[in-house]
């Protein structure tokens, strides 16, 4: 039987995506970086965004309803706390965050429907074409991306090195590994190792600058290619951080494979995603798991889907690390 609070609930779910667009259309504007030095009158931010006057003091006023702006008694609007976030020149901001979503990922989503009914790609359907190759083909939405997965993921790093004991290995590959960050602060951590960052070329001429402001260029060899057709060899360890859930199990396991073929006896591979748990519990892994299902095709999974996944590729699973934040150090060890 339902109840009051909870078909009040459920509206609110049901038009959630009107914060989230209204949310995209001040990142857009950059309403939060003209803020950033004072409180402006709406006829200032519209004359400074060039848009309409009346329709822009709508949206600030419904986002500041929620906690996203606020107006002042004087009319004009200042930052909030949430609004802060929303600056492009703040560490932790959610700036590139709210516009992607608002753009590709927004549309891609209006599939969702599609998705579910044919167990497609909604994000192919729309533009034609899997969104790696679309984002290799527009650089504007692909910095963005890259800005909105370093805000994402960046708050992971630490939490990653510090949960796992890298002392054993000797050389470290990244797969995947983008703008070097990850590979960095490993190396950083551990004097002793040498790093391997594989990726696609453009990928890795962009991150050669950021190896050597880390101080690790020395220790970190670089290499570009296309890891469903092999890897470097030589590793004692591959690492790959939110590379498996992108793809569907046969495409994750000829990953997998290549990297079997690339390790030195008993090395190991370091997969860290979300795990999902059983149970009907609040999961960000659960949501999550529909954009991949709606964007790259990929999927996140299970403990025992993991296990599944390595054995078909020849690893055993030997253990699964839940770190302080959202992802999980999964390990499997080579075998024959």
């Amino acid at each position: 039987m339902n109840t009051p609070e909870a078909t009040q609930q459920l509206a609110r779910m049901i038009s959630g995506y009107w914060i989230s667009q209204a949310v995209y259309v001040a990142a857009k504007l950059k309403i939060a970086d003209l803020l950033a030095q004072r409180s402006q009158s709406v006829s200032e931010l519209a004359a400074a965004t060039k848009t309409h006057e009346p329709s822009l003091y709508r949206l600030l006023r419904a986002l500041a309803s929620v906690g996203v702006f606020a107006e002042q008694t004087d009319g004009r609007f200042r930052l909030t706390p949430m609004a802060e976030c929303l600056r492009s020149d703040v560490s932790g901001s959610q700036w590139a965050m709210a516009v992607m979503m608002g753009e590709e990922h927004y549309q891609a989503w209006g599939e969702l429907l599609f998705s579910v009914q044919t167990g497609e790609i909604a994000f192919d359907k729309v533009f034609g074409k899997p969104i790696f190759e679309h984002l290799s083909e527009h650089p504007a939405s692909a910095a963005i991306f890259d800005q909105a997965m370093t805000s994402v993921h960046g708050s992971e790093t630490a939490p990653m090195v510090r949960s796992y004991d890298f002392s054993a290995i000797n050389t470290l590959a990244d797969i995947g590994g983008g703008n070097g960050i990850v590979i960095s602060s490993v190396l950083k951590t551990y004097p002793h190792m040498q790093g391997i960052l594989f990726d696609l070329p453009h990928v890795i001429e962009q991150a050669k600058a950021s190896l050597k402001s880390a101080g690790v260029a020395d220790r970190c060899q670089t290499f570009s290619g296309n890891f469903f057709e092999s890897v470097p060899s030589g590793a004692d360890a591959y690492l790959m951080r939110h590379i498996i859930h992108d793809w569907d199990d046969d495409k994750a396991i000829t990953i997998l494979r290549n990297c079997h073929r690339g390790l030195n006896t008993d090395g190991r591979v370091l997969i860290v995603e979300s795990v999902i748990a059983p149970g009907n519990d609040p999961s960000f892994a659960k949501l999550l798991d529909l954009t991949m299902m709606v964007l790259p095709g990929g999927k996140e999974r299970t403990a025992v889907e993991y296990q599944r996944l390595l054995e078909a590729s020849g690893f055993e699973l030997t253990q699964i690390i839940l770190t302080s934040c959202d992802v999980s150090m999964i390990e499997g060890r080579k075998i024959g």
